[in-house]
């Protein structure tokens, strides 16, 4: 006996289709849109919207990272609010609806921002690398590699719900 075809709606099936398509246009030519690592592409409508808008904002970053040179790193500026900007030191989510953005303000304080993806605004902006360190530091390079070969990112505690 055969395995029967899993049947899909027509909004389904669309919907399917375009989980894992995007594009960037650009006035000077320069189009082109993060690369979408097959893994991500795999399975993207079975994850949660956290896990869904972590992983694209790690391809942006790096899309945005290999267009920087030696002297500038990324930081990033959210919207909605006088946050200022934040030196990017770690990218998170908490299944179902949360993203953590983790590193260094302006004034150098370590910092923590938690908001939900639905009020999810990122700027990318290019600043200067610290003067002491020889090197840029490059994490949208790092967390990609972790997408690229389908790796669950590494969770420092146990997220099961603590018994009695």
């Amino acid at each position: 006996m055969t395995d029967a075809p899993d049947i899909a709606t027509s909004a389904e099936a669309m919907e399917a289709a375009a989980l894992p398509r995007c594009a960037e246009l650009h006035a000077d030519g320069t189009d082109h849109a993060p690369a979408m690592p097959e893994a991500v592409a795999r399975g993207a409508k079975a994850r949660s919207p956290a896990e869904w808008a972590y992983q694209r904002v790690i391809l942006y970053l790096k899309a945005f990272e290999e267009d920087l040179d030696d002297d500038h790193e990324a930081a990033m500026g959210f919207t909605g609010g006088a946050t200022g900007i934040l030196r990017i030191q770690g990218i998170g989510f908490h299944a179902p609806d949360l993203l953590t953005f983790s590193g260094l303000d302006e004034h150098g304080h370590r910092c923590q921002l938690i908001q939900h993806v639905s009020q999810t605004g990122v700027l990318l902006r290019a600043v200067p690398k610290p003067r002491d360190r020889p090197k840029p530091k490059r994490i949208g390079f790092r967390l990609a590699r972790a997408l690229e070969t389908d790796e669950t990112p590494p969770t420092p505690r146990d997220t099961e719900p603590a018994t009695g």
